[in-house]
């Protein structure tokens, strides 16, 4: 038994060691790897990857796995946690073959870049047929692991775990249509025809400044933690004190890069905020969900980000930092404007109202993807139908549409639900903290965010995988997954700021 022991927690750090490597090479490639490097960056990830499969997959590490789970209850109560988390994630693991592995992280690896040409050139077709390649490794996949259910399922629960296509449905059914109510609404009243332009320019160094005052408040340590520019925005965490976020400066509105740097923040936060002690560097010390990780981000992005007592501490910070266009720009129109709802084409400089039609757009497409209701070559022309029916907006090129994303060049399909779940799950978090916190809203006031944190630390962050998603939040507001409370609170948000 003790052999046994010790083997497993050895092979969990070696692949802690391994999963840091191979994330600081992905965070390399999106920021300062030059494009030519693709090639040899594709074999380093390819072996990585590679590397990692046949650790998890090994027959000694399954041996060893069996014994102990064989022998659960002569175990200590941490033993038997690590064992049962372990032993699922290996089975599954184990129907996948190393080869596999290999050739999909190369594929993947050569689509971003196909991704990121198609993008300079403003073409979807230059990236299509590396997305056909992806999308039967998808297939693929399924095949190996034959989840019940339809192919989205086995996709989605490697996400969301315990999550199925069925109920996203459903949820995303009563939220689409409680966001298209709001939403048309808005479109109808004065307040809408009246609202002004958003944009502004800020200086790359003003901007900087600005996200470097946010994370600062919000107790992103600095001595664990880095600020740098991505295409698209993203975190990744190297170690247990080494996580990375990016933002982007280049975006018409410098609010993206705040509201981005805020967004990739709460990310940092929860991984630095994993179990740590004797789940350091075990299956344990991991979110569950990204559904869950998406919801500290949101959390902070929009319940506080976007929160009126945030701007009353912010407002006057931006003010002087940009004089000249606040000049007659007042408190209340500022916040307005921090608020405007304008749909538009690109998900990530979406409002917060319309922001999860952008995702169950992608949930539709997937799930038609995978179904074989939809080929990749339709997928130019379905999007833009599909932005007209939700938002009432047709892109105009593929840059505005289905190539906006990077997430499918890395095989992530499935993925996109989580942020929507994230978001419905933020919505629950601050309606639990507003009751146990009866000072919330003068703490948000001041950016005194120490007991926000204190309170996410305590009833999300420190739970690691010790539960799945649902049950934490369970657990922590009293309820799973519900829909009605995030568009309770868009209807009590927007309908004051519309005056509806």
């Amino acid at each position: 038994m003790r052999e046994s022991l010790d083997f497993i927690y050895k092979q969990q750090k070696e692949l802690s060691v391994i999963g840091g490597i191979g994330a600081l090479l992905g965070w390399d490639q999106m920021t300062y790897m030059p494009s030519a490097g693709a090639g040899d960056r594709s074999e380093q990830t390819a072996l990585i990857s590679k590397m990692s499969h046949e650790k998890v997959t090994s027959d000694e590490f399954w041996k060893h796995i069996q014994t102990l789970s064989n022998n659960i209850e002569s175990l200590s109560e941490k033993d038997r946690i690590v064992v049962k988390r372990l032993k699922k994630d290996v089975e599954k693991s184990r129907k996948v073959p190393s080869d596999f592995v290999e050739r999909s992280a190369k594929i993947t690896t050569l689509a971003y870049q196909s991704w990121e040409k198609a993008r300079a050139k403003n073409d979807f077709k230059v990236f299509a047929p590396d997305l056909e390649k992806v999308i039967a490794l998808e297939k693929e996949y399924c095949g190996y692991i034959n989840f019940p259910g339809p192919r989205y399922d086995c996709l989605l629960d490697d996400y969301e775990e315990g999550m199925t296509t069925q109920k996203l449905q459903r949820e995303f059914t009563y939220l689409k249509k409680g966001i298209i109510e709001i939403l048309d609404k808005i479109k109808a009243s004065n307040a809408f025809e009246k609202q002004p332009e958003t944009k502004f320019k800020l200086s790359e160094e003003k901007q900087k400044f600005l996200c470097n005052i946010v994370i600062e408040k919000m107790k992103l340590p600095k001595d664990s933690s880095r600020l740098d520019v991505s295409t698209h925005p993203f975190t990744t965490g190297m170690g247990d004190d080494d996580v990375r976020i990016t933002t982007s400066y280049s975006r018409p509105s410098p609010l993206f890069s705040f509201f981005s740097t805020i967004h990739e923040a709460g990310h940092a936060l929860y991984e630095l905020g994993m179990p740590k002690g004797e789940y350091k560097d075990t299956v344990i010390s991991d979110a569950p969900s990204l559904g869950l990780h998406e919801s500290q981000s949101r959390f902070w992005e929009n319940m506080i980000g976007r929160s009126k007592e945030f701007w009353e501490y912010f407002y006057p910070v931006f003010r002087k930092t940009a004089p000249i266009y606040f000049k007659n720009i007042s408190f209340d129109k500022w916040y307005n404007i921090v608020n405007q709802v304008r749909p538009s084409f690109i998900r990530v400089e979406a409002d917060e109202l319309t922001y999860c039609l952008h995702v169950i757009l992608r949930f539709e497409i997937e799930t038609g993807l995978m179904d074989e209701k939809i080929s990749v070559k339709e997928l130019p022309q379905i999007w833009k139908q599909k932005m007209d029916e939700m938002l009432g907006v047709t892109p105009s090129n593929d840059l505005e549409g289905v190539l906006q994303d990077m997430h499918w060049s890395g095989g992530s399909i499935g993925y996109f639900p989580t942020y929507a779940i994230g978001t419905i799950y933020s919505a629950q978090i601050f309606r639990k903290i507003s009751e146990d916190n009866k000072n919330l809203l003068s703490e948000i006031r001041n950016a005194e965010f120490k007991n926000i944190l204190g309170w996410l630390r305590k009833n999300i962050h420190e739970h690691g995988c010790l539960m799945d998603a649902d049950d934490i939040i369970k657990k922590a507001c009293g309820e799973g997954l519900n829909s009605e409370v995030f568009v309770d609170y868009l209807k009590n948000k927007y309908y004051e700021i519309y005056q509806l």
